[in-house]
């Protein structure tokens, strides 16, 4: 078989070796690039979790009851005894719920029992004053993986998989005390309410723009809104007084909120509140019931197997536990001198950006004075946090109770802390993911990015790697993370994670201009399982351009730079193997683009490319000059 060539597909070019090994494991949707690295900690972990179970070693409390929840989970003879029958009580409190009195009066119950709810009510940080706590109010989810699913265009597509949806649905009931009969009327009525739902809730392209979501309305007006159930009642429950305000993420569904919840739909809600309670309880009961929970994910997803048990357990556990966990991987995994050396191109590349924002042809000085002021401002988290927060104190459990009983309580806790968070300050040392996670992120709400110790590893970064290889790998990734800050929702947010407007009208209006451009480079590209929406993924496209832009440039003052290394290891980053199934379903829940046009696409928009692989207009990687895009 003949190689393709560099220079009309970097992706497959440089990993078709790799691609023709790699092999999916009947447990997952993908294999290579990050999922290589997570499965990789995850089998470590596993080790050490076992190896701690049976010495009764812990280092500290925390993985103690870590790995006595991975013990619990494991314990399949004590599930098989208990069969259904907890999430059975657990849902039985729906039997109390007979109006709007008694809902609003029990709200706080079904929403620590995880009963779905008609509207959820939680805590968040106040974007319009981010060292602050507001509360949040939003709609519930849908059924198909998304509302989009729903659109007539989509009518086949979303009759194929909510079929697969009712049969398992249909199995999961016949396990319950429903006689036949209550099976196919709360099936119904399930499938009738989850309608009323998907023509009002948002879809993830509207979610995508996070900024929009922030929609200040006074609590009596949103209580209006939610008649007749008496949202005054539930807020002073759910916090002890009646907040001021409260941010509705949704205007669209609480509109028609009526139209949604009310006396002719009441019974109609508790059968889908029931039937999607027992459904989402499936992961905690019998083997039996956790594969069949599965079901409906796995053939979307294109996934033959279930997680096996160990594996399974090791998740929750390792999830539950999250930052106790990543603080042991990271102490123990994570060398100082690797820390210093990232932590090292983490301000390089911050510095660099500066001087091209500095350079930047579409903004002001006034709108560059803040950018700069931005990025001198972002926070730095790299590797693992220093200590665990003190809600890890508060998780604990009776390790004799059903498995379900233990999450129900456990989820309990998370809830109410939550919940008490309203009046106290945001904590913006609070990492958002654990060092055992293969990922990274940027926090716009406090303006810093996160790189746990997981990820700092080939092929995007070690000692070992020459400079050309890191920048390409991990030093392109930093620089997308931190081009968040700057991307079509970041841009909109000032550094302290505020939303406030400070591009002058010009600079906006060319920024803009920019950003559409992005989003026609990607818009309508067909691939083999589905159309690319170019607005849904503009901001991640973005991020992409910028990380390259920036450690190119650092390349270019790097002493025995080589670009033959650093969009190798580009390519190699984003190495994977996927179900065609799974591909189509992240074109409409991914915000992230396919790898391949990851790889593909912002190479092109940069001189160097052409240069380093001698790419002319007859290549398939070619872009006309007037089409290349480098907004950062």
């Amino acid at each position: 078989m003949e190689k393709v060539r560099i220079q009309d597909d970097l992706f497959t070019h440089v990993n078709q070796e790799a691609l023709d090994k790699l092999v999916i494991p009947d447990d997952k949707p993908t294999a290579g690039g990050f999922q290589v690295l997570a499965d990789d900690v995850e089998k470590l972990m596993i080790g050490e979790f076992n190896a701690m179970s049976k010495s009764k070693a812990y280092p500290n409390v925390y993985l103690e009851n870590a790995c006595k929840l991975f013990k619990v989970i494991k314990n399949v003879k004590k599930r098989e005894k208990d069969g259904i029958t907890p999430a059975l009580k657990n849902v039985a409190i729906l039997n109390k719920v007979t109006d709007m009195k008694s809902f609003s009066k029990h709200y706080k119950t079904l929403k620590l029992k995880r009963i779905p709810l008609p509207f959820i009510i939680s805590v968040d940080t106040d974007m319009k004053d981010s060292k602050k706590h507001c509360v949040a109010i939003q709609g519930p989810s849908v059924i198909l993986p998304d509302a989009s699913y729903y659109k007539p265009e989509r009518a086949q597509q979303k009759d194929m998989i909510l079929g697969v949806w009712t049969n398992v649905a249909k199995a999961i009931l016949a396990k319950t005390d429903l006689s036949p009969e209550d099976q196919e009327l709360f099936l119904a009525d399930t499938i009738k309410f989850d309608a009323i739902l998907a023509n009002l809730v948002k879809t993830r392209e509207e979610w995508s723009e996070y900024v929009k979501a922030y929609n200040p309305m006074k609590s009596t007006k949103v209580a209006s809104m939610v008649k007749p159930v008496n949202f005054k009642k539930i807020l002073k429950d759910l916090f002890g007084f009646l907040p001021e305000t409260v941010i509705v993420a949704e205007p669209r569904y609480f509109k028609a909120f009526k139209e949604v919840f009310n006396e002719e739909n009441f019974e109609i809600y508790k059968r889908w509140a029931y039937v999607n309670a027992i459904i989402n309880s499936c992961s905690y009961l019998t083997e039996e019931l956790r594969d069949l929970g599965s079901v409906y994910y796995r053939t979307i997803a294109g996934i033959k197997a279930n997680t096996p048990l160990e594996k399974y357990a090791y998740q929750i556990a390792s999830g539950m536990y999250s930052e106790p966990v990543g603080l042991y991987y990271g102490e123990k995994y994570f060398g100082e001198e690797a820390k210093k050396d990232i932590t090292e191109i983490v301000y390089q590349i911050i510095d660099t950006y500066k001087s091209r924002i500095q350079n930047n042809d579409i903004l002001e000085q006034a709108t560059k004075d803040k950018a700069i002021l931005k990025l001198s401002t972002m926070g730095v988290k790299m590797g693992y946090p220093d200590k665990v927060r003190k809600i890890y104190d508060l998780l604990v459990f009776n390790e004799k109770k059903s498995l379900f009983d233990i999450m129900l309580t456990l989820n309990q806790v998370r809830v109410l802390d939550s919940l008490a968070k309203l009046n106290e300050p945001t904590d913006p040392t609070k990492w958002q993911m654990p060092g055992h996670m293969v990922n990274a992120c940027y926090d716009p709400s406090v303006n810093d990015i996160t790189f746990p110790a997981a990820i700092l590893q080939p092929p995007f970064y070690s000692l070992k790697q020459s400079r050309s290889e890191n920048l390409g790998g991990i030093g392109a990734v930093i620089g997308h993370e931190i081009s968040h800050a700057f991307d079509s929702n970041g841009a909109k947010c000032d550094e302290h994670g505020n939303i406030n407007n400070w591009w002058t009208k010009g600079d906006e209006k060319r920024f803009k201009t920019k950003v559409n451009a992005m989003v026609k480079q990607f818009d309508g590209i067909e691939l083999p399982w589905g159309k690319v929406n170019g607005k849904f993924i503009v901001s991640e496209n973005m991020a992409d351009n910028g990380g390259m832009a920036v450690t190119l440039e650092i390349m270019s003052k790097t002493p025995n730079a080589s670009y033959v290394e650093y969009f190798t290891n580009w390519a190699k980053v984003w190495c994977v193997k996927a179900k065609p199934e799974y591909q189509q379903l992240l074109l409409s829940i991914d915000v992230h683009g396919p790898n391949i046009l990851r790889t593909n696409m912002p190479p092109r928009n940069f001189p160097e490319w052409y240069e380093t692989f001698n790419v002319k207009k007859t290549d398939k990687m070619y872009l006309a000059p007037n089409k290349r895009i480098v907004i950062w």
